[in-house]
């Protein structure tokens, strides 16, 4: 793959061709009721930590092509920013039947610091990204369970005014909450691809985070025709 600029379902990401790695840019994003900007000092930091999720090292700011290799991803092409989606930056389960919240609340998940990694595929011409989520649980008055499901989707979206969808993917990660204290939780997002934008439209692109419930229903089953 060839790596991309700083800054679903999903198709398969593609494996066939020359790939190249942008160089690529750690965000560090607080989601308790909002976020926080990441100063330059926090997001290296940041990075230091997701390299070791991540299983990379360092890149150049612009990686130069091997001598005799013609092949690179478009100088306009950026890593899109990730993006926690409002509305969806907590996760909350309550007593059965109750409102989770007050006595009742018994845990709630948050989304804490986030990082991404783009490859293109000069050959396909495609996209293939990690999108890394670190986060907790925090333990509710009504007590929480050893164990809690929490539903995540990671989408590429291309913003504006009538937002489109280019791909997107709902996961459920189980995290051990050992007491009182809560859990903490680490997930990479890495099977999604989506082609590579073309011009002006690639710096509409946003990695669009967040809670999900809708992930935890089963599918609904297709119908079986009946025989005549």
């Amino acid at each position: 793959m060839v790596p991309v600029a700083d800054s679903t379902d999903a198709p398969e990401p593609a494996v066939a061709g020359p790939l190249r790695r942008f160089p690529f840019g750690l965000v560090t994003m607080v989601a308790v009721f909002g976020i926080v900007a990441a100063s330059p000092t926090q997001a290296q930091s940041l990075g230091d930590r997701f390299k070791d999720m991540f299983g990379i090292k360092s890149q150049p700011e612009r990686a130069a092509p091997a001598s005799g290799e013609t092949a690179s991803a478009p100088s306009d092409l950026s890593c899109p920013p990730v993006t926690i989606r409002a509305g969806a930056s907590t996760y909350a389960v309550g007593l059965p039947g109750k409102p989770a919240s007050g006595t009742d609340l018994r845990y709630q998940a948050i989304i804490g610091e986030t990082a991404r990694e783009c490859d293109y595929n000069t050959d396909t011409h495609q996209i293939a990204i990690k999108v890394g989520i670190q986060g907790r649980v925090i333990v509710g008055p009504a007590g929480a369970p050893p164990t809690v499901e929490v539903p995540l989707r990671v989408a590429v979206v291309e913003d504006g005014v009538s937002a489109k969808t280019i791909a997107t993917k709902a996961y459920t990660i189980t995290v051990n909450v050992p007491g009182v204290e809560g859990g903490t939780y680490s997930f990479v997002s890495d099977d999604i691809a989506y082609p590579a934008p073309q011009g002006a439209v690639a710096d509409r692109y946003v990695f669009y985070i967040g809670f999900d419930p809708q992930a935890l229903k089963p599918e609904p089953r297709a119908r079986s025709k009946r025989q005549r």
